[in-house]
């Protein structure tokens, strides 16, 4: 039997109890060269509908990666890619709040780059519906922490529309040490501290309220970030 070609993208979708969101988002995709990988961690029918479309789907190729236990954001994330099978891997948001087609502009950008993240704060983003000031006031203060404990020149690293290389993500992968919604951070120092290049990229972007990011997410990404950093010490 002749093996099955490799794809050419890999796009990781985190769905931590997500049957509400999973529909609208895998039917907004009319065509993708290559695979989606939704991991699946929580306790509502999110597996189950998956498996159901992606039955459906047959111009797609949709994985359905089952967890018994929370994987946390980035757990997911970093399970997801570790079962990439594409050159390129990415991941988003399944609130849909980056479009599929955007997640294809972001890939184009690796012609240059290792890395390259949707950012919605800097020139040529377009924010079609904005967060509330709050919500922007916290974005912006932690991105100010972000700068001060790491030295990352980014704008934007908690977007969830981020594509690298595979190789460089096989690089660094299995030093990382965050799980939750800091997990964007840490990837990106360490990808950045290995001399590899990350673009930030402009992008549409749509916000779609139900933040899963909580008051509490914020703390526990505050003490994640410390911690890691703590623990790699001066790099």
């Amino acid at each position: 039997m002749i093996p099955e070609p490799a794809p050419y993208h890999s796009l990781v979708i985190p769905a931590y109890n997500e049957e509400a969101r999973i529909i609208p988002l895998l039917e907004s995709i009319a065509e993708f060269d290559g695979e989606l990988i939704i991991v699946c961690d929580g306790t509502d029918r999110t597996a189950e509908i998956v498996k159901t479309i992606s039955a459906r789907r047959t111009d797609l190729i949709i994985r359905c990666l089952e967890f018994d236990h929370r994987l946390g954001k980035g757990g997911g994330v970093r399970a997801g890619l570790a079962a990439a099978r594409a050159p390129l891997v990415g991941y988003f948001d399944a609130d849909g709040s980056t479009s599929p087609g955007e997640m294809l502009r972001l890939f184009s950008a690796l012609d240059s780059a290792d890395g390259a993240i949707g950012s919605r704060w800097v020139p040529g983003s377009n924010l079609t519906v904005r967060q509330g000031w709050m919500r922007r006031m916290e974005s912006r203060g932690f991105n100010l922490i972000m700068r001060i404990l790491y030295g990352l020149p980014y704008h934007d690293t908690q977007c969830g529309a981020k594509v690298f290389r595979k190789a460089a993500v096989d690089a660094v992968l299995s030093s990382m040490l965050s799980n939750g919604f800091e997990f964007d951070v840490e990837l990106l120092w360490r990808l950045r501290s290995a001399g590899y290049t990350i673009v930030e990229v402009p992008i549409e972007w749509r916000n779609k309220g139900d933040s899963r990011v909580k008051k509490r997410d914020m703390i526990g990404m505050l003490a994640g970030l410390i911690r890691v950093r703590l623990h790699r010490g001066g790099a």
